[in-house]
């Protein structure tokens, strides 16, 4: 597994990977990790926080995180950066530390992309959802190139716009099998109505 040191960004989210976060930075630790990262052309860790807030003192991150790629910043604002950014590679922290001026940053080792996986039958509810989305709302709601027979992106993408709750999202964030994540979601698309439920063979 490749390891690296990357700066982590405890937030109120969970990022995917190929999931698009836009982020307004505002605290003095957060500019200075943005101006390095962009320096490097290097991508920094989100995580969504076990414990603690966005704001004010180090909050304490969750285990497993995705890396954010910078792909635009611009400061409209005096003092406030905004920046859009990409899910790249999931990644699981392996040691961490805070510095004086509160920025965590962490030794970590990535996480292998899941193999790629056609969409099986019994899941198609959840591509179809998608693609509704995507007629709804255009094409600039998910990052292009879309991929609705790919069950990993399905998986991400769909966890992402669905209202599950945030500890959900990590748990869905952590599998490292696309299609059990697919079985979940659409348990949870037929709890909700949104998908037709299978019935036994036969009926």
């Amino acid at each position: 597994m490749e390891s690296l040191r990357v700066p982590i960004f405890p937030l109120n989210t969970v990022l995917f990977p190929g999931g698009l976060l836009p982020l307004r930075v505002f605290e003095a630790r957060y500019m200075d990790m943005t101006r390095e990262c962009l320096k490097r052309n290097e991508p920094f860790g989100v995580c969504l926080i076990q414990q603690g807030a966005e704001v004010g003192a180090p909050a304490v991150p969750e285990g497993v995180g995705c890396l954010a790629k910078i792909q635009e910043c611009d400061m409209q604002q005096q003092g406030i950066l905004n920046l859009k950014t990409r899910g790249s590679q999931r990644f699981r922290i392996l040691e961490r530390e805070t510095s004086t001026q509160g920025l965590i940053s962490a030794g970590v080792e990535l996480i292998k992309p899941d193999a790629s996986v056609a969409v099986p039958d019994q899941f198609s509810a959840c591509a179809r959802l998608l693609q509704m989305v995507v007629a709804d709302q255009g094409n600039a709601v998910f990052a292009e190139p879309h991929a609705f027979d790919d069950a990993a992106w399905v998986g991400y993408r769909l966890t992402e716009i669905l209202p599950v709750p945030l500890v959900a999202k990590q748990k869905l964030l952590e599998l490292t099998d696309s299609l059990s994540r697919l079985s979940i979601l659409q348990r949870f698309l037929e709890s909700r109505g949104l998908a037709a439920a299978k019935g036994p063979a036969g009926n």
